[in-house]
């Protein structure tokens, strides 16, 4: 297989790549707190030898997360918390601390807040957020500070990944920010808000049209070389 061929059958891949990924951020355009993801290309050159064309490879591995502020929606939940600005809530999972922006909470037969998988909600400190019962209306402010009653009784964390080019989506709403998180300085809470998805379903549909029509393209490529190495093998052994 020559050069020509590598380059178009590793394109063709990246392109699958994408399309999944397409498809996801459409699957997820009304998932609260989701962020649109897209694909990064890159090519890789290798010398082969002397007397040799170099060999050119495309990846399509790198996935590039999309943190712009989707749009805010009021519910009115006394536990519906969304973020203005460049922030996380902090959850604990079974495999440890997780970012979210997802904010749909609820206090668990046990009074923790956790998210809709059952995952606590942590404090600026890295603990478990408790909401008492019976001392009145649970009140939430810009800093996350939380009162029942007019009497604070805590605080929920809102954090920043450390370095954001370590920060992995783990799966879903979920990211997991490998190097560390700060304390967040600019974000604000909101109480009885949910941010919706940032995935634009417009755009997303027109990108997977673009993508289709290349895949397609390449796909014929294919074939038209396939048939001239056919056709260059039959006139050899004439």
């Amino acid at each position: 297989m020559d050069n020509a061929s590598y380059a178009a059958l590793t394109r063709q891949s990246g392109l699958m790549q994408e399309m999944r990924a397409l498809a996801n951020n459409i699957a997820n355009a009304s998932t609260t707190g989701f962020r649109a993801e897209g694909i990064m290309f890159s090519e890789h050159v290798k010398s082969l030898d002397p007397e040799s064309e170099s060999l050119s490879m495309a990846t399509a591995a790198v996935r590039d997360t999309v943190m712009t502020q989707g749009s805010l929606s009021k519910t009115g939940g006394t536990f519906d918390l969304a973020i203005e600005g460049e922030g996380f809530f902090l959850i604990q999972t079974p495999q440890g601390q997780r970012l979210t922006r997802a904010g749909a909470f609820g206090p668990n037969e046990n009074g923790d807040l956790v998210n809709p998988d059952g995952y606590q909600v942590l404090d600026a400190g890295g603990a478990p957020v408790f909401v008492p019962q019976g001392l009145g209306a649970i009140g939430i402010g810009a800093d996350g500070t939380m009162s029942a009653g007019g009497q604070p009784i805590g605080q929920i964390g809102l954090v920043v990944p450390t370095d954001p080019n370590q920060m992995t989506r783990e799966g879903g709403v979920l990211f997991d920010a490998r190097g560390g998180f700060d304390p967040a300085g600019d974000a604000r809470m909101l109480q009885g808000f949910l941010e919706d998805s940032n995935v634009n379903p417009i755009l997303q549909v027109s990108r997977m049209i673009e993508v289709q029509r290349a895949y397609e393209l390449g796909q014929k490529f294919l074939e038209k070389e396939d048939d001239r190495i056919r056709s260059v093998i039959d006139a050899i052994r004439r």
